[in-house]
């Protein structure tokens, strides 16, 4: 397991910095420092290697937003996507090299890509879309379109994570940092509370179950 494990690392690192095309499966096995035999054993080529970085990460991403779905106990839609931010930041953030090489991946049109949308993001989709209708038809959220809704909260959630190195030389602002997960997910909930939910004064409900949140991310990092 430790063989494989240092396989996948050293396939992310150069698949993140050349490209899957641009490495070969002899620049893998040099930097996990093993036998080149021991990549086709574990994955069955290059190619296979590919396949599970992916699907693994998917498998991960999905799950979280899965099992809030089925199990949020928060009263409110707005609670229950608090709950799928929070998750989402935190496993992005701990498999950086690897999502930020995944997201890349995603843009490419492939056979495996359209495969990896209609198993994985098609399924995404769903559970986002059905949160969002949810909020609509409880009268939390505003009326308007699901299908950008849906789009606009996924590039958010996604962007720190594909455009790192932008984030820390244009806005010096470090993705991989323990200090940025609360502060980047109190701005999602500053963008809920202006663009997505009905004004408190509205929807009483919402001022009884939840506070009021927070300032303004540059706030927050003090810029």
């Amino acid at each position: 397991m430790e063989t494989k494990l240092k396989i996948a690392e050293a396939a992310i690192a150069l698949f993140t910095s050349q490209g899957f095309k641009g490495t070969t499966v002899r620049q893998i096995a040099k930097k996990a420092g093993v036998n080149i035999a021991l990549i086709s054993y574990h994955f069955g080529g290059k190619k296979g290697l590919l396949e599970e970085l992916i699907t693994s990460f998917f498998e991960g991403y999905i799950r979280r937003i899965e099992i809030i779905y089925h199990t949020s106990s928060s009263p409110t839609v707005k609670g229950s996507f608090i709950e799928v931010v929070e998750a989402l930041l935190i496993y992005q953030q701990r498999n950086l090299p690897l999502a930020r090489f995944v997201y890349r991946e995603m843009t490419l049109d492939s056979t495996l890509v359209r495969e990896l949308m209609s198993t994985y993001l098609v399924k995404e989709k769903y559970f986002l879309q059905t949160l969002f209708e949810k909020g609509i038809k409880k009268k939390e959220f505003r009326r308007q379109p699901v299908d950008f809704l849906t789009i606009q909260f996924k590039d958010m959630m996604m962007l720190p994570f594909l455009h790192p190195l932008y984030l820390a030389e244009v806005y010096q602002i470090n993705a991989e940092t323990e200090t940025f997960i609360q502060p980047y997910k109190k701005w999602m909930m500053n963008w809920f509370d202006k663009c997505v939910c009905i004004s408190e004064r509205k929807n009483p409900l919402l001022s009884a179950v939840q506070k009021p949140l927070f300032g303004s991310i540059q706030e927050k990092w003090g810029s």
